[in-house]
């Protein structure tokens, strides 16, 4: 049950991010698409599990740059590269999310 609350409380922590904020705000403007646009469960499957995964690799990403400036609080090359990697795993899911959406509303 704990490791549910400890859950529940970085939840809550996400919301002070802006860059999670802003996914979770974009997610809610696909679901609300969706409603306009009537998507098919096979659809919704789809849509629901790419803004998770935006949103998720969202949080991982907050998650690398805060132990980056936790452990090196001046810039360091590699720890920019290190960020660099995470934030753009985070473009990769959300490409891949506007191309799912793009195929369900074109096709």
């Amino acid at each position: 049950m704990k490791k549910f609350k400890d859950a529940f409380c970085g939840l809550k922590f996400s919301w002070t991010h802006r860059s999670i904020v802003i996914q979770f705000l974009l997610a809610g403007c696909i679901f609300a698409a969706g409603l306009l646009l009537k998507f098919t469960p096979g659809e919704w499957l789809a849509v629901t599990a790419m803004c998770a995964l935006v949103i998720a690799s969202e949080i991982f990403n907050t998650c690398i740059e805060m132990i980056c400036d936790k452990i090196c609080p001046d810039y360091d090359e590699t720890i920019g590269k290190i960020k660099d990697l995470s934030a753009a795993g985070v473009l990769v899911c959300a490409l891949f999310a506007l191309l799912s959406a793009l195929i369900i509303v074109l096709f």
